[in-house]
């Protein structure tokens, strides 16, 4: 006696069965089997509503109508209808959920995150560059510190250089100038500008400072 092919979903899984010497017959597909209708082997949905995935079938069912989602399957190309139908099964599981925003309750949360987001990341990047402007500055000032305390004896080099003292004056054991010498320079230098001064005012007075 022949054995009769039968299908059915059983645990999430499609079952086959075959006839006496005949090839394995496979189980409907998700829609055909809700629909309780032969699945053809052209048939619309079996691509996308495996008999594994009976829920997915019912909740697009319940939302966007069996006729419908066939009608929008047929205006796309095939490689298109994946996609589709996932979309379609998504919207329809948020809008079970979600009676009222449904998926757009979803995205106006995500949406809602991204602005966030991105408001932090603005705050972030102003802080950073307040640190950065403030690291700047405080270098800036180190080195005009540096420029500030200038040894003694690079000191006492300009004030000779500008008052034209002889810069060849021996320097004292410590790196800098023989405060003595640089004294008798600077005396020497005077009496002889006063020296000049009388002689050219022709008073013939002998000077009573001469030159040390």
């Amino acid at each position: 006696m022949d054995s009769v092919a039968m299908a059915a979903i059983g645990n999430g899984h499609a079952a086959q069965t075959s006839t006496a010497g005949g090839p394995p017959v496979s189980a409907p597909c998700a829609g055909c089997k809700f629909l309780r209708r032969k699945c053809q082997p052209d048939c619309v949905f079996a691509p996308y509503f495996p008999p594994d995935q009976p829920q997915k079938f019912v909740n697009v069912h319940r939302v966007f109508g069996a006729s419908n989602v066939t009608k929008i399957l047929n205006d796309l190309h095939p490689f298109q209808r994946e996609d589709a139908v996932n979309s379609l099964a998504y919207e329809a599981e948020m809008r079970l959920r979600d009676p009222v925003y449904g998926c757009v309750g979803i995205i106006s949360l995500l949406q809602h995150e991204l602005r966030q987001l991105q408001l932090d990341l603005s705050r972030a990047r102003s802080e950073l560059s307040k640190f950065q402007s403030a690291a700047a500055a405080a270098a800036g000032g180190a080195v005009g510190m540096e420029q500030l305390f200038v040894p003694a004896s690079q000191q006492q080099q300009r004030m000779a250089a500008m008052r034209g003292y002889p810069l060849s004056a021996e320097m004292g054991s410590g790196g800098s100038y023989d405060a003595g010498l640089v004294a008798m320079a600077g005396l020497g230098q005077f009496a002889g500008q006063i020296a000049r001064s009388n002689a050219a005012g022709g008073d013939g007075r002998p000077s009573s400072i001469g030159p040390l």
